[in-house]
């Protein structure tokens, strides 16, 4: 029986999803070079997508012809679907000329478009809502852990702001479409404040008060030696009650799904894993699930498909994994392909990492019981 306060599982329409669960990023309706049956088989419970990206490709109203996001990728498992603040952070803060934020929402036009977009905390919601979303999440205000506090603090302010419109806006969907509680996406406010414990503070206090079904942690979760702030991570869960669930946005790195597990965060997400694969850089347990899932000690292994020790291995990519790719095909002829650049490379080696993020949730899971 799971002893852990936090919440271990999220009911939505389409499906309960079981903590934790990582989501990888169908950023723009795909995740890259699989589709939605090849998720399944690799064990995959939901997938997030971006509002940012899906309003310019392939654009919204190409969106609605095609039936909403779950028609148009064949995918009828849940779909969280991301602000694009982080999206705008980048863009933006990162290269001014391409955009501005201010009050009103966020102004954008990328390099080589002609078209300048707008995307407000009501669009947002708008947009997400009609996609068929199931899960919601508000459009925030993202900085850097590093940023001044003065600039943390006009973030959190518009996070505030912003957060307390789309509830607003949310609301008034809902009634409108006079959906029933069971039929009704749920949506996440998002914490921001920094690596300030204050301004942590006043943010979720505020976004407890407009009243969210869940919660993200706001901004990069990393340091800039890449290793996980931990600390702020832990301050930010406990300031919200146990019962609501959060999502580590961008978390997704297997021993940090780990760790933020434990810190009592249930919903993970990351482009990490696909893109490791499309790389060569594939994951292995080190052993069996076992006692307290195999978790224990140095559990991951990578195994680099390009290097040559594996050009006659008749061996499976791991010998600890059942993936429909190490119950059929061999390390040496993944490497083959690899070495070919053959596209069904890019396919089963996806599928891989996809079914060992899957895999650690279950382990997870097993060692919480």
């Amino acid at each position: 029986m799971n002893t852990s306060p936090f919440a271990n599982k999220l009911e939505l329409a389409r499906g309960t999803l079981e903590f934790p669960v990582y989501l990888p990023d169908a950023t723009f309706g795909v995740v890259r070079t699989v589709d939605s049956n090849d998720l399944a088989s690799a064990g995959i419970q939901a997938v997030v997508m971006n509002t940012f990206h899906l309003m310019q490709r392939p654009g919204s109203s190409t969106i609605q012809s095609l039936g909403g996001l779950h028609r148009m990728a064949a995918w009828d498992r849940p779909i969280i679907t991301d602000s694009g603040g982080f999206q705008a952070y980048s863009l933006i803060r990162q290269n001014p000329r391409f955009g501005k934020m201010d009050e009103k929402g966020i102004t954008f036009q990328p390099e080589a478009s002609e078209r300048k977009y707008q995307l407000s905390p009501e669009k947002c919601i708008q947009l997400q809502v009609a996609y068929g979303s199931d899960v919601v999440i508000c459009l925030d205000d993202c900085t850097h852990v590093d940023a001044s506090e003065a600039e943390q603090r006009k973030s959190v302010e518009r996070t505030i702001s912003w957060a307390r419109r789309c509830k607003a806006e949310f609301n008034r969907l809902l009634q409108q479409k006079k959906l029933e509680e069971d039929e009704r996406p749920r949506i996440f406010g998002v914490i921001q404040g920094g690596g300030i414990p204050a301004l942590r503070r006043q943010c979720a206090e505020a976004l407890l008060e407009i009243g969210f079904d869940g919660f993200g942690f706001g901004g990069w979760p990393l340091d800039a030696s890449s290793n996980l702030l931990t600390d702020i991570l832990a301050y930010t869960r406990s300031l919200v009650p146990p019962q609501f669930p959060m999502h580590a946005l961008g978390v997704g790195h297997p021993y940090n799904v780990l760790a933020c597990w434990e810190l009592g965060y249930g919903i993970f997400d990351s482009a990490m894993p696909t893109r490791d694969a499309r790389h060569g850089r594939l994951y292995s347990f080190t052993y069996p699930a076992g006692v307290d899932g195999g978790l224990t000690g140095e559990w991951l292994r990578y195994l680099y498909i390009n290097d040559e020790r594996h050009i006659r291995s008749n061996q499976p990519l791991s010998m600890y994994c059942d993936c429909p790719v190490c119950r059929n095909y061999s390390a040496g002829y993944l490497h083959h392909l690899f070495k070919m650049n053959d596209s069904l490379f890019l396919r089963l080696a996806t599928i891989h990492n996809l079914s060992f993020m899957a895999q650690l949730t279950q382990r997870i899971q097993q060692r919480a019981l």
